[in-house]
């Protein structure tokens, strides 16, 4: 009797477990939460590229605001200090709100937040061009930056969600379109704004409203993800596990040293973008026109070294790409000052190549210190760290007042020195000791 009891359990046992085996197959157990879209090895480039275009059309936008100011000088008799504090409320918006929007973010992911930044940008521009006085303006400056503080980390975190995890790859394409936007905007505002005044600032809401469409559709794409429960700890508030094991003090010491490595990269190329064409018009004697040439051809420097920073990144590791991006170009730097006019325009192209090789490699390595704090990274290294860069450019500047331009190109070299701060970056799983 024992025997069959014991016979017929074990038969019992045995459908059990083939009918929760069954079912298992069915309905298989949830994956667990990760960023990625995908395998590592199938980047979802239309995502991509997509965001990278409305991050040409938003950095093209901005960079009109700076190209208005001799426009609303003399038409409003504003002195330099109102002049400077339309560029306040400008980069405040812009720059110093994107940590808070990207912490806000980073614990309520909104899908449809771009389309509605984008929306600060369109009534901004819209209410610029009609504006009569200087509350107005100052208003209207600050919602154009506002719209960029809402657009960056967002932005960055599904370009991070695209990546199939080629985070370089993404973070430098999406990047570049920045850059040519911002190579770009000046372009326009000295054919259009200059030419036909204050109210052709209208016509680039276009742009705006292009983009709100593009992003409307990303919208739709992010939030499938979010009910799929791809990000879904993100979602709820739940910290992702990181892997490197380092202690919160630890990651923080690095996010600083990453902060000040991104300082000293972003001064001294603002010291190039902004000054460059006063630099040869003073040092050659070159016209304006032929100036300009120049720095198209530094600012097309960027645009390489951002895609082959990235490219090579996620190939060799971030700490690598770091050395060589800030280091390397110290000894073209240092020489650039003493050069002739074709190797100055050589030199100020490979200098270029090798800084902007290292925002990618800085940007994703930052992530991944902080993998459940994608928002805020993106705000702290897109916004935060940019504005510092701004002060410093704006320092060189009074600098070059004081002395001259040439003083400036002999000393902003020395920057590049804190990339020796390099070696006290903690090893991240996958980086090599042997780049340490």
């Amino acid at each position: 009797m024992m025997m069959k009891t014991s016979a017929l359990y074990h038969a019992e046992m045995t459908d059990s477990t083939m009918a929760a085996d069954t079912v298992a197959a069915a309905n298989p157990a949830p994956a667990a939460p990760t960023v990625t879209t995908g395998p590592v090895d199938s980047t979802t480039f239309a995502i991509i590229l997509s965001l990278s275009f409305c991050h040409l059309l938003n950095d093209m936008m901005q960079s009109l605001v700076p190209a208005l100011y001799p426009i609303l000088k003399e038409n409003y008799a504003l002195s330099f200090t109102q002049v400077g504090f339309i560029t306040l409320a400008f980069q405040f918006t812009a720059s110093m709100l994107q940590p808070v929007v990207g912490m806000y973010t980073d614990k309520r992911p909104m899908p449809y937040s771009l389309v509605l930044g984008m929306g600060f940008t369109l009534v901004g521009l819209l209410s610029l061009s009609q504006a009569s006085d200087y509350p107005v303006i100052l208003l209207s400056a600050a919602m154009i930056g506002m719209g960029s503080s809402v657009f960056h980390p967002e932005a960055s975190r599904m370009a991070r969600m695209a990546a199939g995890g080629r985070y370089g790859l993404a973070q430098s394409l999406f990047q570049i379109g920045g850059n040519m936007g911002s190579a770009c905007g000046p372009l326009l505002a000295a054919f259009v704004v200059v030419m036909r005044g204050q109210h052709s600032l209208a016509w680039f809401s276009g742009a705006a409203l292009v983009a709100m469409v593009i992003l409307f559709q990303l919208g739709q794409w992010y939030r499938a993800r979010l009910a799929e429960g791809i990000i879904a700890s993100a979602k709820k508030g739940k910290t992702v596990a990181a892997p490197h094991g380092l202690s919160t003090a630890r990651v923080g010491f690095a996010v600083f040293i990453l902060v000040v490595l991104l300082f000293s990269k972003n001064v001294y190329q603002s010291s190039l973008g902004s000054y460059f064409t006063f630099y040869l018009m003073d040092k050659f004697d070159l016209t304006i026109k032929t100036a300009q040439y120049f720095l198209f051809a530094f600012m097309f420097g960027i645009v390489v070294g951002t895609l082959l920073g990235g490219l090579v990144g996620d190939r060799v590791g971030r700490v690598p790409v770091i050395w060589f991006s800030i280091l390397g170009a110290l000894p073209f730097a240092l020489m650039l000052p003493h050069a002739n006019l074709f190797w100055t325009g050589v030199l100020a192209v490979m200098v270029a190549i090798i800084v902007a090789s290292a925002f990618a490699a800085i940007l994703v390595y930052a992530q991944e210190l902080l993998p459940d704090r994608v928002g805020l990274v993106a705000g702290i290294f897109y916004g935060f760290s940019f504005g510092l860069g701004g002060l410093g450019a704006a320092g060189l500047g009074k600098i070059a007042d004081w002395t001259s331009i040439t003083t400036v190109y002999n000393e902003t070299p020395y920057l590049l020195c804190l990339g020796f701060l390099t070696a006290l970056l903690p090893r991240l799983p996958g980086e090599s000791k042997k780049a340490r």
